[in-house]
């Protein structure tokens, strides 16, 4: 898939939830995996839009494969990319919130 085909919606794949991106919400930071071949300008545009919000920054980070082992199979586990979004001061992504 080339970098000018991909959608909004192509690029973030799915919202990180653990206990430390839930600490990095208090400091207006959400985690997502997104696209390998999307860029910060990308991500920045495609979280702006799809939850209508400023975004202040983007940090990217790309995981490497490790090898994993099942009993006698042998493999990998897949390369993938993390962003981690920092919105401008007020906003906040309710769909990601977990209203309780």
């Amino acid at each position: 898939m080339k970098q000018s085909k991909l959608t909004v919606y192509d690029i973030l794949v799915r919202p990180l939830v653990t206990e430390k991106t839930m600490l990095l919400r208090g400091e207006r930071k959400y985690t997502f995996e997104v696209n390998p071949l999307a860029n910060k300008a990308m991500i920045k545009q495609a979280v702006e839009k799809m939850f209508n919000v400023k975004v202040e920054s983007v940090n990217v980070s790309n995981s490497k494969a490790k090898p994993k082992r099942r009993g006698r199979f042998e493999g990998y586990t897949r390369n993938w990319k993390k962003a981690v979004v920092t919105l401008e001061e007020g906003y906040t992504i309710k769909e990601l919130e977990g209203e309780a």
